[in-house]
């Protein structure tokens, strides 16, 4: 008996967006097309837009990201990330990310672990 595994193929075009909303950011929402969750490893993958202007409160997550910038430009407290790039954020960093005031960020966000996140105070620095 042969246990054939396939690709999965996701229309990310023909996908529906699902509009997120944070308590903690100020009434505001971002959108996220869903694409797959690993259940071994709890990994994640989605197509995220933040609208212009939306920035998340500073916070933390128990894993790393990715996001890697499809259009648009993401604002991060490493600085602005342009379209084509990737940024890395490690498990434990304190960082803020969001759209600039002048356009919305479409971005793939990868994570190696089920999606958690904490707020925190801005850094002391900031």
């Amino acid at each position: 008996m042969s246990n054939k595994i396939e690709p999965a193929v996701y229309r990310v075009n023909e996908l529906k967006s699902h509009k997120i909303m944070m308590d903690k950011i100020h009434g505001k929402a971002f959108y996220d097309k869903h694409l797959v969750s690993d259940p071994k490893t709890g990994m994640t993958v989605d197509i995220i837009t933040y609208p212009a202007g939306y920035v998340t409160n500073w916070h933390t997550h128990p894993h790393a990201h990715g996001m890697y910038i499809i259009s648009g430009r993401l604002k991060t407290s490493a600085g602005i990330v342009e379209a084509g790039d990737f940024v890395w954020f490690p498990e434990g960093c304190i960082m803020e990310h969001g759209a600039p005031d002048d356009g919305d960020c479409t971005m793939l966000f990868l994570t190696n672990a089920p999606f958690k996140i904490d707020f925190v105070d801005a850094p002391d620095n900031k």
